[in-house]
């Protein structure tokens, strides 16, 4: 199989937000799993792994606001939200663009274009992610930005990897390297908690 052809597959991004249930710690990472499944009663899906901790909050809690990436944003907004895990790091601690919605969750204001808010109904367990079915509680349009595909991302937003002249498998999606001959097949990377499918090797 040429694994490229995953790559084909229409994503958008998110920055999903949760927030503890006693209220004392907000969080936020980012997705590119968010669909709407139905629209009466209107409800979304989302994908997240469970390697992260926002996860375990929205586990926790059953609530979340996803705030949906314009081509606007900076690859700063990624690197904040995919590139630090909330369990070692506040995220929200002195960050300025982001506001709180009627669910008492984060928004975030700077490089979004629309965000949505949802109470989740059902869960399912796909292994290494969870899959979450929510009812759409509230939602806004903040502007008519377009909304960045993983390909815009990609080709956009992302720097380019530098040239170098370490040996070993680069990750496509963050540019961490593994340092090594054969990368594990069940190498996750420590960075953007994505799989080796997701790794090139360093020519």
């Amino acid at each position: 199989m040429n694994k490229e052809a995953m790559y084909k597959l229409g994503y958008g991004l998110y920055v999903l937000t949760a927030k503890t249930a006693d209220g004392a710690k907000d969080n936020g990472c980012i997705i590119n799993t968010a669909i709407q499944v139905t629209t009466t009663p209107n409800r979304i899906s989302i994908c997240v792994n469970k390697a992260n901790y926002t996860h375990d909050i929205i586990q926790e809690t059953g609530e979340f606001n996803i705030s949906i990436i314009s081509e606007k944003a900076e690859f700063a907004l990624f690197k904040h939200f995919g590139f630090q895990t909330g369990r070692e790091v506040n995220k929200f601690a002195d960050y300025p663009d982001a506001v709180r919605s009627n669910n008492g969750l984060y928004v975030i204001t700077k490089g979004i274009n629309a965000f949505i808010s949802g109470k989740v109904v059902q869960t399912v367990d796909l292994g290494t992610h969870t899959m979450f079915i929510a009812d759409v509680t509230d939602g806004g349009v903040l502007n008519q930005d377009p909304s960045a595909t993983y390909s815009y991302y990609q080709s956009n937003i992302k720097p380019k990897p530098q040239e170098t002249a370490v040996k070993g498998w680069r990750c496509k999606i963050c540019g961490y390297i593994y340092e090594g001959e054969e990368l594990p097949e069940d190498f996750i990377c420590p960075v953007c908690k994505h799989g080796a499918i997701d790794f090139e090797k360093i020519q």
